[in-house]
């Protein structure tokens, strides 16, 4: 093979940026303050993002600014300032989407290395061709395409770095492009503030509803009264094809899509020309970057060394995080109902993250947890590292004054508790837990 495969993970703060990299990452992510459409969730500083190009380049590993916004004219000399300000500390490339913006970096810097955002929908050759004609050095496809059309513009642009998201959220409208959260809460995806309006519980009712069955359709889940009788949706240029609306005591969720997992498809992808495998997740937590880092790193280390893995065995490390279900997405074509978490607005897990090591003592054999879930003494636990898992069970818990406990509880809260052996650096605490019925 002749480019080597990235492994490329967000970094939400500097914290997380660090986790990713400890956990297999050959590149990370990171939102600018006012310019990334994760603005809402950044937590990076100016003077945060020099620390973590310091961080990433001592450490042989790239870093890339996401300044993926679509300006209106307000924010253009804004921007263009700031550029200055991100140039100066010298990231190896930013993600970009907006063409005024490309073309007025393109002119002042044109050495700056660009990557063309998903926002951009890149959906097929021509365009990728035109982009390349701009400068542009690598694009990111859009979560939408077929591996059949990912291969296809691999073919006709073989000199085109290809990125394609492999893990994560994915969004219900075409490769992000959504109006909901602008049309509820006056917060503009496009703009970095989505609210995520799509994962909001929906009741669905029948016409002529009176008002007693209204009150009881919209009290509390304890309360919830079941609708009587099927209900679906038509859309008036498709008579005929009946969608059927299933809702339970929490609501509707006919928007509400199933996370994206490619582990399957990794040496596909490879093959298909895909350079840069990227997971979504600026504003998920340490454990999310810890298990899904041990999975494809372990998969990619494979692809790379053209030897075969067990996705099943490596799926265990992205099942036991938090998720709403996988599906493949488009890759392998369209999903339909299948794409779609129906259960409920939560998520399914099958182990609970207790929290993070902070410290070990090795002379009394003990650790200090920033405690994230409560677990309790005589829990079986797990500690979670990048390179090794062990259990044991939890026969002692001092809180800080050193009294013993008989609970952890959450709200990072730190307690020192038994651990056999020293856990190492970036290490995890987690617990097995009992999935929902009928998941």
């Amino acid at each position: 093979m002749s480019k080597k495969l990235e492994l490329l993970f967000p970094a939400g703060n500097l914290e997380k940026l660090k986790y990713a990299i400890a956990y297999g990452a050959d590149a990370v992510y990171a939102g600018v303050p006012m310019f990334s459409l994760r603005a809402r969730e950044n937590q990076f500083t100016w003077e945060d993002l020099a620390e973590a190009v310091e961080y990433c380049h001592s450490r042989g590993k790239k870093i890339y600014f996401t300044a993926n916004i679509y300006a209106h004219n307000m924010k253009l000399k804004p921007f263009m300032a700031s550029f200055a300000k991100m140039q100066a500390m010298k990231p190896d490339a930013y993600i970009m989407s907006d063409p005024g913006l490309i073309d007025l970096v393109r002119t002042e810097y044109p050495d700056a290395e660009i990557h063309l955002s998903v926002q951009a929908n890149n959906t097929n050759w021509a365009q990728v061709k035109f982009w390349q004609k701009m400068g542009i050095k690598r694009v990111i496809l859009s979560r939408e395409l077929s591996l059949k059309e990912v291969q296809e513009i691999h073919r006709e642009c073989p000199d085109m770095e290809i990125e394609f998201f492999v893990h994560g959220a994915i969004c219900m409208a075409y490769s992000g492009r959504c109006l909901l959260s602008n049309y509820f809460s006056h917060r503009d995806p496009n703009q970095g503030t989505c609210s995520h309006s799509c994962r909001w519980e929906y009741k669905v009712f029948k016409r002529d509803v009176s008002d007693a069955d209204l009150y009881d359709s919209t009290g509390r889940p304890e309360e919830y009264i079941p609708l009587k009788g099927e209900f679906y949706l038509e859309e008036r240029e498709r008579p005929g094809d009946i969608m059927a609306i299933d809702e339970d005591e929490y609501g509707t969720y006919i928007m509400n899509s199933r996370d994206i997992c490619l582990l399957s498809y990794m040496q596909e992808l490879a093959d298909a020309g895909v350079v840069s495998f990227k997971v979504e997740g600026r504003s998920k937590t340490l454990n999310y970057l810890v298990g899904v880092g041990r999975a494809y790193r372990g998969a990619l280390d494979a692809v790379e060394k053209g030897e075969s893995y067990d996705a099943d065995e490596l799926g265990k490390e992205v099942f036991a995080i938090s998720n709403r279900g996988y599906t493949p997405g488009f890759l392998v074509g369209n999903p339909g109902d299948k794409g779609i978490w129906f259960e409920k607005n939560g998520e399914i897990k099958e182990e609970e993250y207790l929290g993070i090591i902070r410290e070990y003592d090795a002379s009394r054999k003990m650790c200090r947890v920033e405690v994230k879930n409560r677990y309790d003494l005589h829990d079986l636990v797990k500690i979670i590292g990048p390179d090794r898992t062990f259990e044991f069970t939890v026969e002692k818990i001092l809180d800080p004054k050193g009294e013993e406990k008989e609970s952890a509880h959450g709200g990072n809260f730190d307690i020192w508790m038994n651990c056999p052996e020293d856990p190492g650096e970036w290490a995890l605490l987690r617990k097995k837990t009992v999935l929902m019925d009928g998941v």
